[in-house]
């Protein structure tokens, strides 16, 4: 159940676009929260909230840099939801090779418009 409850955080995190765009920055190296602002037509207090979303899911820390207080990502909840995800990708290939396979097989068999007997 934990690992249910670790993707669920992870995903409800993912699920808003300026989350996903402050993980986007996070991903070319640490930044403060005022860095992260500079770049969203939002307020100070708002990516606040969204930065507590992203630490509750795991997804972000923030460190201690003397006056500094930089927010850095963190991998591992990702890669769970990676892993996670891994399956049903391998499932919807499988699917997809098995229509492939059966519309080869429907073109052998089905005579092509245009010709005549």
């Amino acid at each position: 159940m934990q690992a249910t409850s670790q993707l669920d955080l992870t995903f409800a995190a993912l699920a808003d676009p300026t989350r996903r765009a402050i993980l986007a920055r996070l991903a070319e190296g640490e930044a403060t929260v005022n860095e992260l602002v500079e770049p969203f037509n939002i307020s100070q207090p708002a990516i606040s909230r969204h930065l507590k979303v992203l630490e509750a899911a795991g997804l972000v820390s923030r460190g201690k840099d003397a006056q500094r207080r930089p927010v850095r990502i963190e991998a591992q909840p990702m890669a769970e939801a990676v892993s996670w995800l891994e399956a049903y990708r391998k499932f919807w290939e499988q699917s997809f090779g098995r229509l492939d396979s059966l519309l080869a097989e429907i073109q052998s068999i089905t005579p092509k418009s245009g010709t005549r007997n």
